[in-house]
């Protein structure tokens, strides 16, 4: 069963999407532009992605960088109870790579195995569809994510590189045709 509630701009910066999953947990979906964040949603999803990536994978390097404030950035959040449980950055075309990118794809570890990884996926993919049509989408994958990614239809494009000593591969995703 699937609800939709959708609010604010024409280009889903503000929408919101509330979906059941097949575990029967209801997240909310939110994607803002920097400057839409309040302080309390910035926090919430540095934090979110400082204990995933800094803190989690034990990998110290700059989490911030200017992507992140950038006008063609969107940020996602998936909200279950009012707590940031995923998230991840939705870059548009030439800010990470030549085609638009998903990146700093993250998930609470309270929530890791309850569909969230998926949910979070199918909801960054539909989003980057919505806020620019017929897009290719890039990734920088970590390499044991591979199969997970291509069952979202990404193929790699790239070999195995090292990045902060954790194996990735480059990933894309074929734009669909827009009418």
């Amino acid at each position: 069963m699937t609800s939709i509630t959708l609010t604010g701009s024409v280009k889903g910066a503000t929408q919101t999407l509330i979906i059941k999953n097949h575990r029967g947990n209801m997240v909310s979906w939110q994607s803002l532009t920097f400057n839409e964040l309040t302080n309390h949603q910035l926090f919430d999803l540095l934090k979110l992605r400082v204990d995933v990536f800094v803190v989690e994978q034990n990998c110290a390097y700059p989490e911030l960088d200017e992507k992140d404030r950038h006008p063609k950035t969107h940020h996602l959040m998936g909200f279950q109870d009012n707590k940031l449980v995923a998230c991840a950055r939705l870059l548009g075309e030439g800010v990470s790579y030549p085609s638009v990118s998903i990146g700093r794809v993250a998930t609470s570890e309270a929530f890791r195995g309850k569909g969230a990884g998926r949910a979070l996926m199918r909801e960054a993919i539909d989003r980057c569809e919505a806020l620019w049509p017929g897009c290719d989408i890039e990734i920088g994958a970590q390499e044991y994510l591979k199969r997970f990614y291509e069952g979202f239809g990404f193929e790699a494009t790239s070999t195995m590189y090292l990045e902060d000593d954790i194996p990735h591969i480059d990933m894309k995703r074929a734009g669909t045709a827009t009418a």
